[in-house]
């Protein structure tokens, strides 16, 4: 049998037996899921908390064996464990080009964590700040975190600032990263000395004007994470007079601003991002011990809800799905 994770109605997760899969095509595989991520932000906001129409499918990132490939899928075989961008879904068909094998010795869970890099990997390549460059971080949520060693395994000096105490712990325990609970408890160093790259992560209009507030002259701020709803009573003259008057960039931290895929123009792509990700994890570069909880996907509603309850401290959720069986 099939399962996939539905959004049957608004805040409402179930797991339904659906249509088995078919044949692969030529450049297709078949793949059993082994563990998906859950993107909390994007699932919750534009799918379990979202509007109608119900029901949604959902899910973008899995860690999978490989069934069948196609005879034009050769970089892979039946048996082999791969990423790709699949659903919450038991078995899925997958496009070949755009599955790799998981690096030799990296945990399948952790794997999945590779999807959740990309998104600031984006920013990586497309800033204008250079390594030592001074970079702050606004969130300390699962894509703050990870852009957070992402820019300090790239040779930044990185900054976080969020207002939970308890993600800023884990921060601080993760590595040498400096953690404020406010732009406004900045020491005189960082008042001194503003930041060349602002990665604002946390959706929040309070969080984008104090990033703008303490980035340099001419320096970045980049919106990585999405603005669903209104938060404040901020206007919008208050983040235009800082952009005017800091000469600021302030620009979308849109990932796929990217091609998907390298070609001749372009050497740096979404897949590259993600086939960077891997590897990083698989070299230990990426602290994440204690912070992935495993849950089964016939927990799905519970899951959910936990994640909009904030009962959990794990800052990454993945479904095991070898607990279905």
């Amino acid at each position: 049998m099939n399962y996939a994770i539905t959004f049957t109605d608004y805040a409402q997760a179930e797991l339904l037996e659906v249509d088995p899969v078919g044949q692969p095509g030529p450049d297709e595989i078949v793949a059993e899921t082994i563990y998906s991520l859950i993107s909390p932000g994007t699932e919750l906001s534009a799918g379990y908390l979202g509007e109608p129409p119900f029901p949604k499918g959902t899910g973008y990132a899995t860690v999978s064996k490989v069934l069948q490939a196609g005879e034009q899928v050769t970089h892979v075989k039946p048996g082999d464990q791969i990423f790709a961008m699949g659903n919450h879904r038991s078995r899925q068909i997958l496009k070949g080009a755009a599955s790799f094998p998981l690096p030799a010795g990296l945990e399948p869970w952790k794997g999945t964590i590779s999807r959740l890099m990309g998104v600031s990997m984006t920013t990586l390549i497309t800033t204008y700040a250079r390594p030592g460059d001074r970079v702050l971080v606004m969130g300390a949520g699962p894509v703050g975190y990870l852009a957070a060693h992402i820019f300090r395994n790239a040779g930044y000096e990185v900054t976080v600032c969020d207002p939970d105490v308890e993600r800023l712990k884990v921060v601080k325990a993760s590595g040498n990263i400096e953690v404020y609970e406010s732009v406004s408890n900045f020491d005189e160093k960082h008042r001194l000395e503003p930041f060349a790259l602002v990665l604002e992560c946390s959706g929040h209009e309070a969080a984008l004007l104090d990033g703008l507030r303490a980035v340099r002259r001419r320096g970045e701020v980049v919106m990585v994470g999405v603005p669903w709803k209104r938060r404040t009573d901020h206007t919008a003259h208050e983040i235009t007079w800082e952009v005017f008057h800091k000469y600021a960039v302030l620009r979308s931290g849109w990932e796929w601003e990217m091609p998907f895929f390298t070609d001749e123009h372009q050497h740096h792509s979404i897949f590259t991002n993600l086939q960077t990700a891997a590897k990083w994890l698989q070299q230990g570069k990426i602290p994440l011990e204690g912070l992935i909880r495993q849950v089964s996907p016939r927990d799905a509603q519970d899951t959910y809800q936990a994640l909009v309850n904030r009962s959990w401290q794990e800052l990454f959720i993945v479904f095991d799905w070898t607990r279905i069986k």
